[in-house]
Protein backbone atom coordinates (compact mmCIF):
# COMPACT_ATOMS: atom_id res chain seq x y z
CA UNK A 1 0.00 0.00 0.00
CA UNK A 2 3.06 2.53 1.03
CA UNK A 3 4.16 1.77 -2.78
CA UNK A 4 1.26 2.29 -4.60
CA UNK A 5 0.98 5.57 -2.30
CA UNK A 6 4.37 6.98 -3.41
CA UNK A 7 3.75 5.65 -6.98
CA UNK A 8 0.45 8.42 -7.07
CA UNK A 9 1.29 11.34 -7.67
CA UNK A 10 -0.66 14.54 -6.09
CA UNK A 11 -3.00 17.17 -8.46
CA UNK A 12 -0.46 19.60 -7.76
CA UNK A 13 2.51 17.06 -8.58
CA UNK A 14 0.68 16.38 -11.84
CA UNK A 15 0.38 20.14 -12.86
CA UNK A 16 3.73 20.90 -12.55
CA UNK A 17 2.96 22.57 -8.97
CA UNK A 18 0.79 25.47 -10.56
CA UNK A 19 -2.95 25.51 -8.65
CA UNK A 20 -5.09 23.66 -11.46
CA UNK A 21 -8.46 23.75 -9.56
CA UNK A 22 -10.18 21.28 -12.50
CA UNK A 23 -6.93 19.08 -12.06
CA UNK A 24 -7.67 19.00 -8.26
CA UNK A 25 -11.79 18.47 -8.44
CA UNK A 26 -11.10 15.47 -11.19
CA UNK A 27 -7.81 14.09 -9.41
CA UNK A 28 -9.97 11.66 -7.21
CA UNK A 29 -12.10 10.35 -10.35
CA UNK A 30 -9.66 10.14 -12.49
CA UNK A 31 -7.80 7.71 -10.09
CA UNK A 32 -10.95 5.54 -10.02
CA UNK A 33 -11.30 5.85 -13.66
CA UNK A 34 -8.21 4.30 -14.03
CA UNK A 35 -8.49 1.98 -11.45
CA UNK A 36 -11.64 0.48 -12.83
CA UNK A 37 -9.45 0.65 -16.55
CA UNK A 38 -6.28 -1.54 -15.23
CA UNK A 39 -8.72 -3.84 -13.47
CA UNK A 40 -10.69 -4.94 -16.64
CA UNK A 41 -7.17 -5.12 -18.21
CA UNK A 42 -5.56 -7.08 -16.02
CA UNK A 43 -8.93 -9.43 -16.32
CA UNK A 44 -8.33 -9.74 -19.90
CA UNK A 45 -4.81 -10.28 -20.18
CA UNK A 46 -5.38 -12.85 -17.38
CA UNK A 47 -8.19 -14.61 -19.57
CA UNK A 48 -5.37 -14.57 -22.81
CA UNK A 49 -5.73 -11.45 -23.90
CA UNK A 50 -2.77 -9.82 -25.88
CA UNK A 51 -1.76 -6.70 -22.87
CA UNK A 52 -0.62 -3.98 -25.85
CA UNK A 53 -3.62 -5.27 -28.06
CA UNK A 54 -6.30 -2.64 -29.20
CA UNK A 55 -9.05 -4.80 -28.75
CA UNK A 56 -7.82 -5.25 -24.86
CA UNK A 57 -8.09 -1.65 -24.02
CA UNK A 58 -10.95 -1.35 -26.08
CA UNK A 59 -13.08 -4.36 -23.98
CA UNK A 60 -11.50 -2.55 -20.85
CA UNK A 61 -13.74 0.33 -21.89
CA UNK A 62 -16.18 -1.25 -22.06
CA UNK A 63 -16.00 -2.70 -18.80
CA UNK A 64 -15.72 0.53 -17.18
CA UNK A 65 -19.03 1.83 -18.92
CA UNK A 66 -20.76 -1.41 -17.19
CA UNK A 67 -19.30 -0.39 -14.02
CA UNK A 68 -19.95 3.60 -14.40
CA UNK A 69 -23.67 2.78 -15.58
CA UNK A 70 -24.38 0.06 -12.87
CA UNK A 71 -23.70 2.34 -10.33
CA UNK A 72 -26.09 4.63 -11.57
CA UNK A 73 -28.85 2.74 -11.89
CA UNK A 74 -30.66 3.44 -8.27
CA UNK A 75 -29.61 7.11 -9.50
CA UNK A 76 -31.65 6.19 -13.21
CA UNK A 77 -34.27 4.61 -11.07
CA UNK A 78 -34.83 7.91 -9.06
CA UNK A 79 -34.52 10.14 -12.27
CA UNK A 80 -37.95 7.98 -13.32
CA UNK A 81 -40.17 8.60 -10.38
CA UNK A 82 -38.99 12.29 -10.10
CA UNK A 83 -40.18 12.42 -14.36
CA UNK A 84 -43.28 10.58 -13.48
CA UNK A 85 -44.10 13.13 -10.57
CA UNK A 86 -43.35 15.77 -12.53
CA UNK A 87 -46.07 14.61 -15.25
CA UNK A 88 -48.46 14.01 -12.68
CA UNK A 89 -48.33 17.89 -11.54
CA UNK A 90 -48.22 19.13 -15.20
CA UNK A 91 -51.66 19.93 -15.01
CA UNK A 92 -51.45 21.61 -11.72
CA UNK A 93 -48.31 23.62 -12.46
CA UNK A 94 -50.30 25.15 -15.79
CA UNK A 95 -52.76 26.02 -13.36
CA UNK A 96 -50.77 28.00 -11.40
CA UNK A 97 -48.89 29.63 -14.74
CA UNK A 98 -52.52 30.61 -16.13
CA UNK A 99 -53.21 32.23 -12.86
CA UNK A 100 -50.64 34.63 -13.49
CA UNK A 101 -50.22 35.18 -16.96
CA UNK A 102 -49.74 38.26 -18.59
CA UNK A 103 -48.66 39.28 -14.97
CA UNK A 104 -45.17 40.87 -14.89
CA UNK A 105 -44.96 42.80 -11.45
CA UNK A 106 -42.70 41.53 -8.69
CA UNK A 107 -45.16 40.51 -6.32
CA UNK A 108 -46.94 38.16 -8.89
CA UNK A 109 -43.70 36.76 -9.88
CA UNK A 110 -42.78 35.91 -6.52
CA UNK A 111 -46.28 34.88 -5.30
CA UNK A 112 -46.40 31.89 -9.00
CA UNK A 113 -42.81 31.05 -7.68
CA UNK A 114 -43.57 30.31 -4.22
CA UNK A 115 -46.81 28.35 -5.35
CA UNK A 116 -44.63 26.20 -7.80
CA UNK A 117 -42.30 25.25 -5.27
CA UNK A 118 -45.08 24.35 -2.99
CA UNK A 119 -46.15 22.13 -5.70
CA UNK A 120 -42.85 20.78 -5.68
CA UNK A 121 -42.57 20.28 -2.27
CA UNK A 122 -46.11 18.27 -2.06
CA UNK A 123 -44.86 16.01 -4.26
CA UNK A 124 -41.57 15.56 -3.45
CA UNK A 125 -39.85 15.83 -7.18
CA UNK A 126 -37.95 18.72 -8.63
CA UNK A 127 -37.12 19.83 -12.72
CA UNK A 128 -33.36 18.96 -11.78
CA UNK A 129 -33.68 15.33 -9.97
CA UNK A 130 -35.12 13.78 -13.17
CA UNK A 131 -31.44 15.53 -14.73
CA UNK A 132 -29.58 13.67 -11.84
CA UNK A 133 -28.13 10.23 -13.58
CA UNK A 134 -26.63 13.04 -16.48
CA UNK A 135 -24.82 15.43 -14.07
CA UNK A 136 -23.55 13.10 -11.98
CA UNK A 137 -22.24 11.17 -15.23
CA UNK A 138 -20.47 14.22 -16.55
CA UNK A 139 -17.55 14.41 -14.01
CA UNK A 140 -16.93 10.85 -14.93
CA UNK A 141 -16.97 11.13 -18.28
CA UNK A 142 -14.95 14.34 -17.69
CA UNK A 143 -12.14 12.33 -15.96
CA UNK A 144 -12.45 9.38 -18.26
CA UNK A 145 -11.53 12.15 -21.23
CA UNK A 146 -8.39 13.66 -18.77
CA UNK A 147 -7.11 10.00 -18.65
CA UNK A 148 -7.00 9.93 -22.82
CA UNK A 149 -6.39 12.65 -23.92
CA UNK A 150 -3.52 12.84 -21.43
CA UNK A 151 -1.68 9.87 -22.70
CA UNK A 152 -0.06 10.93 -25.19
CA UNK A 153 1.54 13.64 -22.87
CA UNK A 154 2.52 11.34 -20.47
CA UNK A 155 3.83 8.68 -23.02
CA UNK A 156 6.05 11.42 -24.79
CA UNK A 157 6.66 12.48 -20.59
CA UNK A 158 7.74 8.84 -20.10
CA UNK A 159 4.92 8.72 -16.80
CA UNK A 160 1.97 7.27 -15.99
CA UNK A 161 -1.21 8.50 -14.76
CA UNK A 162 -2.50 9.91 -11.21
CA UNK A 163 -3.56 6.58 -10.05
CA UNK A 164 -2.33 2.66 -11.48
CA UNK A 165 -1.69 3.35 -15.04
CA UNK A 166 1.72 3.72 -14.82
CA UNK A 167 3.98 4.51 -17.22
CA UNK A 168 4.08 1.08 -18.91
CA UNK A 169 0.58 0.46 -18.99
CA UNK A 170 0.52 4.30 -20.71
CA UNK A 171 3.08 3.37 -22.83
CA UNK A 172 1.15 -0.04 -23.93
CA UNK A 173 -2.00 2.07 -24.20
CA UNK A 174 -0.65 4.67 -26.33
CA UNK A 175 0.78 2.21 -28.81
CA UNK A 176 -1.95 -0.32 -29.10
CA UNK A 177 -4.21 0.11 -32.31
CA UNK A 178 -7.77 -0.91 -32.78
CA UNK A 179 -7.86 -3.84 -35.78
CA UNK A 180 -3.87 -2.38 -35.88
CA UNK A 181 -5.02 1.03 -37.47
CA UNK A 182 -6.19 3.15 -35.33
CA UNK A 183 -5.03 4.50 -31.76
CA UNK A 184 -6.95 5.01 -29.27
CA UNK A 185 -5.68 8.19 -28.26
CA UNK A 186 -6.13 9.77 -31.99
CA UNK A 187 -8.89 11.98 -33.15
CA UNK A 188 -10.70 12.33 -36.15
CA UNK A 189 -8.80 15.53 -36.76
CA UNK A 190 -5.60 13.84 -36.29
CA UNK A 191 -6.89 10.94 -38.66
CA UNK A 192 -7.28 13.08 -41.10
CA UNK A 193 -4.08 15.35 -40.73
CA UNK A 194 -2.07 11.99 -41.66
CA UNK A 195 -4.38 10.97 -43.97
CA UNK A 196 -5.11 7.59 -42.48
CA UNK A 197 -8.33 6.32 -44.12
CA UNK A 198 -8.83 3.41 -42.06
CA UNK A 199 -8.86 5.30 -38.96
CA UNK A 200 -11.05 8.28 -40.67
CA UNK A 201 -13.49 5.36 -41.56
CA UNK A 202 -13.74 3.92 -37.93
CA UNK A 203 -13.78 7.01 -36.18
CA UNK A 204 -16.87 8.24 -38.83
CA UNK A 205 -18.94 5.21 -38.29
CA UNK A 206 -18.46 5.27 -34.52
CA UNK A 207 -19.67 9.27 -34.58
CA UNK A 208 -22.77 8.16 -36.89
CA UNK A 209 -23.66 5.37 -34.85
CA UNK A 210 -23.37 7.86 -31.65
CA UNK A 211 -25.39 10.21 -32.96
CA UNK A 212 -28.03 7.62 -34.09
CA UNK A 213 -28.23 5.95 -30.87
CA UNK A 214 -28.84 9.19 -29.11
CA UNK A 215 -31.51 9.87 -31.75
CA UNK A 216 -33.19 7.10 -31.05
CA UNK A 217 -33.53 6.66 -27.67
CA UNK A 218 -34.57 10.49 -27.14
CA UNK A 219 -37.02 9.75 -30.23
CA UNK A 220 -38.42 6.69 -27.71
CA UNK A 221 -39.16 8.73 -24.76
CA UNK A 222 -41.24 11.59 -26.57
CA UNK A 223 -43.17 9.31 -29.41
CA UNK A 224 -43.93 6.66 -27.05
CA UNK A 225 -43.61 7.16 -22.98
CA UNK A 226 -45.72 10.94 -23.10
CA UNK A 227 -49.17 11.22 -21.93
CA UNK A 228 -51.57 12.91 -24.00
CA UNK A 229 -51.37 16.18 -20.99
CA UNK A 230 -47.53 16.05 -21.20
CA UNK A 231 -47.72 16.59 -24.98
CA UNK A 232 -49.18 20.04 -24.69
CA UNK A 233 -46.80 21.71 -22.29
CA UNK A 234 -43.80 23.45 -22.86
CA UNK A 235 -41.45 20.61 -21.81
CA UNK A 236 -42.59 18.39 -24.87
CA UNK A 237 -41.65 21.50 -27.32
CA UNK A 238 -38.35 21.49 -25.58
CA UNK A 239 -37.60 18.07 -26.16
CA UNK A 240 -38.27 18.13 -29.34
CA UNK A 241 -36.69 20.79 -30.02
CA UNK A 242 -34.01 18.98 -28.31
CA UNK A 243 -33.96 16.33 -30.15
CA UNK A 244 -32.49 17.39 -33.20
CA UNK A 245 -30.22 19.76 -31.80
CA UNK A 246 -28.49 17.07 -30.12
CA UNK A 247 -26.92 15.74 -32.80
CA UNK A 248 -25.13 18.57 -34.32
CA UNK A 249 -23.57 18.85 -30.74
CA UNK A 250 -22.41 15.60 -30.89
CA UNK A 251 -20.62 15.83 -34.26
CA UNK A 252 -19.10 18.40 -32.91
CA UNK A 253 -17.88 16.35 -30.05
CA UNK A 254 -16.79 13.28 -32.30
CA UNK A 255 -14.90 15.19 -34.13
CA UNK A 256 -12.11 16.16 -31.22
CA UNK A 257 -12.43 13.62 -29.25
CA UNK A 258 -10.12 10.60 -28.82
CA UNK A 259 -11.27 7.45 -30.02
CA UNK A 260 -10.96 5.55 -26.84
CA UNK A 261 -13.76 8.63 -25.32
CA UNK A 262 -15.79 8.11 -28.71
CA UNK A 263 -16.10 4.28 -28.12
CA UNK A 264 -16.79 4.69 -23.84
CA UNK A 265 -19.87 7.47 -25.05
CA UNK A 266 -21.01 4.77 -27.83
CA UNK A 267 -21.27 1.86 -25.46
CA UNK A 268 -22.46 3.83 -22.95
CA UNK A 269 -25.47 5.30 -25.35
CA UNK A 270 -25.93 1.96 -26.19
CA UNK A 271 -26.66 1.58 -22.64
CA UNK A 272 -29.20 3.75 -22.22
CA UNK A 273 -31.19 2.88 -25.32
CA UNK A 274 -31.25 -0.68 -24.30
CA UNK A 275 -32.28 0.77 -20.60
CA UNK A 276 -35.09 2.85 -21.90
CA UNK A 277 -36.23 -0.05 -24.19
CA UNK A 278 -36.60 -1.93 -20.54
CA UNK A 279 -38.04 0.96 -18.87
CA UNK A 280 -40.57 1.87 -21.41
CA UNK A 281 -41.63 -1.36 -22.04
CA UNK A 282 -42.59 -2.62 -18.38
CA UNK A 283 -42.84 0.73 -16.73
CA UNK A 284 -44.55 2.79 -18.57
CA UNK A 285 -45.54 6.55 -18.06
CA UNK A 286 -49.29 6.21 -17.51
CA UNK A 287 -51.73 7.20 -20.19
CA UNK A 288 -49.32 6.86 -22.81
CA UNK A 289 -48.91 5.25 -26.37
CA UNK A 290 -46.47 2.07 -24.67
CA UNK A 291 -48.78 1.76 -21.32
CA UNK A 292 -51.77 1.14 -23.66
CA UNK A 293 -49.24 -1.54 -25.72
CA UNK A 294 -48.75 -3.21 -22.13
CA UNK A 295 -52.11 -3.19 -20.81
CA UNK A 296 -52.75 -5.08 -24.10
CA UNK A 297 -49.98 -7.49 -23.54
CA UNK A 298 -51.22 -8.16 -19.85
CA UNK A 299 -54.64 -8.90 -21.25
CA UNK A 300 -53.79 -11.50 -23.54
CA UNK A 301 -51.82 -13.04 -20.94
CA UNK A 302 -55.14 -12.96 -19.08
CA UNK A 303 -53.54 -10.20 -16.86
CA UNK A 304 -54.18 -6.48 -15.73
CA UNK A 305 -52.65 -3.68 -13.56
CA UNK A 306 -54.84 -2.79 -10.30
CA UNK A 307 -55.30 0.75 -8.92
CA UNK A 308 -51.70 0.07 -7.01
CA UNK A 309 -49.81 -0.68 -9.96
CA UNK A 310 -49.48 -4.01 -9.77
CA UNK A 311 -50.14 -6.39 -11.99
CA UNK A 312 -52.80 -9.38 -11.20
CA UNK A 313 -55.27 -12.01 -12.61
CA UNK A 314 -58.14 -10.33 -15.06
CA UNK A 315 -59.97 -11.52 -12.25
CA UNK A 316 -58.44 -9.83 -9.46
CA UNK A 317 -59.04 -6.83 -11.50
CA UNK A 318 -62.23 -6.90 -12.71
CA UNK A 319 -63.50 -7.71 -9.06
CA UNK A 320 -61.53 -4.59 -7.75
CA UNK A 321 -63.21 -2.67 -10.42
CA UNK A 322 -66.44 -3.72 -9.27
CA UNK A 323 -65.38 -3.04 -5.84
CA UNK A 324 -64.57 0.90 -6.54
CA UNK A 325 -67.35 1.15 -9.08
CA UNK A 326 -70.05 0.19 -6.37
CA UNK A 327 -68.31 2.78 -3.77
CA UNK A 328 -68.41 5.18 -6.03
CA UNK A 329 -72.10 4.90 -6.38
CA UNK A 330 -72.99 4.79 -2.85
CA UNK A 331 -70.58 7.99 -2.06
CA UNK A 332 -72.64 9.81 -5.16
CA UNK A 333 -76.14 8.47 -3.29
CA UNK A 334 -74.76 9.57 -0.01
CA UNK A 335 -74.17 13.06 -1.39
CA UNK A 336 -76.35 15.73 -0.63
CA UNK A 337 -78.14 16.88 -3.95
CA UNK A 338 -77.15 20.15 -4.81
CA UNK A 339 -79.96 22.58 -5.84
CA UNK A 340 -79.89 24.62 -8.83
CA UNK A 341 -79.14 28.81 -8.53
CA UNK A 342 -82.13 30.70 -9.56
CA UNK A 343 -82.99 34.29 -9.97
CA UNK A 344 -85.05 36.27 -7.32
CA UNK A 345 -87.86 36.90 -9.83
CA UNK A 346 -88.08 32.80 -10.66
CA UNK A 347 -87.58 32.17 -7.09
CA UNK A 348 -90.84 34.34 -6.04
CA UNK A 349 -93.04 33.10 -9.07
CA UNK A 350 -91.96 29.21 -7.58
CA UNK A 351 -92.90 30.48 -4.00
CA UNK A 352 -96.09 31.71 -5.40
CA UNK A 353 -97.18 28.54 -7.15
CA UNK A 354 -96.54 26.27 -3.88
CA UNK A 355 -99.66 25.36 -2.36
CA UNK A 356 -99.45 26.50 1.49
CA UNK A 357 -98.16 24.93 4.59
CA UNK A 358 -100.69 22.91 7.52
CA UNK A 359 -99.12 24.93 9.66
CA UNK A 360 -99.85 28.46 7.89
CA UNK A 361 -103.35 27.26 6.73
CA UNK A 362 -104.34 26.39 10.51
CA UNK A 363 -102.90 30.17 11.44
CA UNK A 364 -104.95 31.52 8.83
CA UNK A 365 -108.13 29.55 10.42
CA UNK A 366 -107.32 30.66 14.09
CA UNK A 367 -107.44 34.51 12.75
CA UNK A 368 -110.66 33.71 10.80
CA UNK A 369 -112.64 31.95 13.93
CA UNK A 370 -110.73 34.61 16.06
CA UNK A 371 -112.10 37.65 14.08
Amino acid sequence: MDLLLASTPTPAASTGGGFDLIGIILWPLKWAVEAVLVAWHWLFTWMGLPPAAGLTWVLSIVGLVIVVRSALIPLFVRQIKSQRKMMEIAPELRKVQEKYKGKRDQLSREAMSRETMALYKKHGTTPVSSCLPLLVQMPIFFALFSVLNDVTRHYQAGIGGVGLLNAELTAEFYNAKLFGVASLHETLIQAIETNNTAAIAILATLVVLMIASQFFTQLQIISKNLSPEAKTGQAYQMQKIMLWVLPFAFVFSGVFFPLGVVIYWFVSNLWTMGQQFLVIREMPTPGSEAAKAREERLARKGKAIDSSGKVVPMEKYLAEQQRLYEEAEKARAAAPKRQQPVSKQRAKKQAQKQPPSPKSADQSGAGGAAS
